[in-house]
């Protein structure tokens, strides 16, 4: 596998500040589309009409050199609680309403992955949180292009129980954590935890995206691909 320069990009695969040219100032343009049930009833045919759109929408996006790398696409949907359920058994979900999901992109580095985790838990532990389990989310890399492989990070749901959190607070409570975790891990000094990023966090709905095609996106993550894995929308 080819290997970022250092020295130019960080892991994640961003220029750094160099002369004129400081990433903090770049900045996303997406094209947008929406379908949902009009009653409101989870469906995976509204899944896979939702991946329709994105794949109708490519002409938006920019390919890369390899002409497999996408600039990105993905996908909002509801949270596929019978799924979960049936891929972790072992979790105490109880009910849709008591636990989050956090989709999070993890550094390739095993060490500065573990270290991004146990930050997590402690910032959630101490809003009045608690992790009741993980996921390492199954993903099909063959699908990745080949710029799109050297950065690849480790893709994970964390599940989050609201404890004694009120659920009327439950989604303001997650935006917290979630900026305390990204300002705690942005904050690291001499270490590149680039990779890191929280792709979302709700109790209601979760993100799958990544430097791919709408095409390809359902190849990457085959959960997107289960019959098991309904929504109202996309």
């Amino acid at each position: 596998m080819k290997k970022i320069a250092s020295h130019i990009c960080n892991a994640a695969g961003f220029p750094k500040a160099r002369g004129l040219y400081d990433p903090n100032y770049e900045h996303d343009s997406c094209g947008v589309g929406f379908v949902a049930n009009i009653e409101g009833f989870p469906q995976h045919e509204i899944v896979e009409h939702g991946i329709q759109v994105l794949t109708n929408l490519e002409h938006r996006g920019a390919i890369g050199g390899d002409k497999a790398t996408s600039d990105g696409a993905g996908v909002l949907v509801q949270i596929p609680h019978h799924l979960l359920k049936e891929e972790c058994p072992e979790i105490d979900f109880a009910s849709p309403e008591h636990y989050a999901v956090a989709m999070v992109f993890l550094p390739s580095d095993p060490k500065l992955a573990h270290r991004c985790l146990k930050t997590m838990e402690s910032i959630i532990k101490r809003e009045g949180c608690k992790i009741i389990g993980t996921r390492d989310v199954p993903v099909d890399s063959e699908q990745l292009g080949e710029l799109a492989r050297i950065t690849e990070p480790k893709v994970v749901q964390v599940f989050i129980g609201r404890r004694k959190v009120m659920l009327e607070n439950f989604e303001r409570k997650l935006y917290v954590i979630r900026r305390l975790i990204e300002k705690e891990v942005q904050g690291w000094k001499n270490v590149d935890a680039s990779q890191f990023y929280i792709v979302s966090m709700s109790s209601h709905t979760v993100i799958y995206k990544g430097l791919l095609t709408g095409s390809q996106l359902p190849m990457y993550y085959p959960d997107l691909d289960d019959i098991r894995f309904t929504s109202a929308f996309a």
